[in-house]
């Protein structure tokens, strides 16, 4: 996780920064704000400060502060500097080199990167001059993160939104993340299938596809363009994924196998179902008509065994949800399959795996040593463990 600097400029998206502090900080990032004092008129510092946990600052010359050249030590303390929003006007500071607050001040010392997301009128937006300091930036090595377009609060249409918070998170993450999978394609899936009975009913389970979303989140992060096969979940798309939505195991199959061949990471965290009916039926069965029900199940096809036998140089990486002898079963799943890694988790317990926001794996290798023990946290950092065994695999 990253020491996020956010800087906030006098615009009326302003008073969308207290969310965006709200959203680093639950993602586990350290966040600090300094703000304009236009931006003031917009958001409370009270609030700011608040929700970050750390004091607010705005003033370029304080008594309280210059003691530690305050703003030398923010430009010094940042992994991440992003301005959210950023005005037409400071834009233009920015990319001129202007330094006559303390949140450009700060832009000139710091050596963190850069992430901003413009907010402004249409037309300020489309002026030649913003157009210009947009591109200046950019070649600098900016990172620029919309703007969205729409209604804006001045009652124009058009570019100039501030973009979607999660996609300003993303952002910021990953220029705070190494690049250490760029260049890889990692194909994902996630989620549970759903087997249709007739047209109301489906056989599923209780898989949520955090994990899934989780891994595939990181692994953009970090660098890798990533293609995500999820099953019926109701989990946003995370920033910068390539995302095939799928119902059934069958579905399911003919994507990843569509998708393997640009491949070089598979990543197969899905909860597919084993089975599936037979002869779902044309129209909704009705309870009246039985006193029982029978139905027939058919074993759906092995996904993973069909991509071990595809293979081409892939690295791969395969799921064991376990009740029982977790690292055991794992073992023999992984000799079975023929894959590079086991990923497993005991789904008996109610505080780890389905639903849930944390979970505890065991990443087993083809060795008896080679077990990568993960205690229990948050999704999001099991996940970066997990790439970080991948890509020691892959690196041999």
């Amino acid at each position: 996780m990253s020491r996020v600097l956010l800087g906030i400029s006098g615009g009326i998206a302003a008073y969308k920064a207290c969310e965006l502090v709200r959203l680093l900080v639950r993602a586990g990032h350290e966040v600090r704000v300094v703000a304009t004092p236009h931006a003031l008129e917009f958001v409370s510092p009270l609030a700011l400060q608040a929700l970050s946990g750390h004091p607010l600052r705005s003033e370029l010359f304080s008594l309280s502060e210059e003691d530690r050249i305050s703003h030398i030590e923010l430009a010094d303390w940042a992994e991440v500097f992003a301005v959210a929003p950023a005005t037409a006007n400071l834009l233009a500071k920015l990319a001129n080199g202007l330094a006559d607050d303390l949140l450009t001040t700060v832009a000139l010392a710091t050596q963190a990167p850069l992430v901003v997301a413009p907010a402004m009128n249409v037309n300020m937006f489309d002026h030649p001059a913003t157009q210009e300091n947009l591109e200046r930036l950019a070649k600098r090595g900016a990172r620029l993160v919309g703007p969205g377009t729409g209604e804006l609060a001045c009652g124009w249409t058009g570019a100039g939104r501030l973009v979607d918070l999660e996609a300003i998170v993303g952002a910021i993450e990953r220029a705070g993340s190494s690049d250490d999978l760029r260049g890889e394609v990692v194909l994902l899936s996630a989620g549970p299938t759903a087997e249709p009975i007739d047209p109301v009913r489906v056989l599923t389970n209780r898989s949520s596809g955090r994990m899934g979303f989780a891994l595939a989140e990181a692994a953009a992060r970090r660098g890798a363009e990533v293609v995500l096969v999820a099953g019926p979940v109701a989990q946003p798309t995370p920033a910068g994924v390539e995302r095939v939505d799928v119902e059934t195991a069958r579905e399911m199959q003919d994507a990843v196998l569509g998708s393997l061949e640009r491949a070089t990471i598979a990543i197969f965290s899905a909860a597919v179902a084993d089975y599936s009916v037979e002869r779902p039926t044309a129209s909704k069965l009705k309870r009246e008509s039985s006193e029982s029900l029978t139905l027939r199940l058919v074993r759906n096809p092995d996904i993973l065994g069909q991509v071990i036998e595809r293979r081409r140089g892939q690295t791969v990486v395969g799921f064991a949800a376990e009740t029982e002898d977790l690292l055991a079963n794992a073992r023999a799943k992984l000799e079975r399959k023929g894959c590079d890694l086991i990923v497993a988790n005991d789904v008996s317990r109610s505080d780890i795996g389905f639903d849930v926001s944390e979970n505890e794996v065991a990443i087993v290798g083809p060795a008896p040593e080679q077990v990568v023990e993960v205690p229990r946290r948050s999704k999001r950092e099991v996940a970066e463990r997990i790439l970080d065994r991948v890509l020691e695999v892959r690196r041999g």
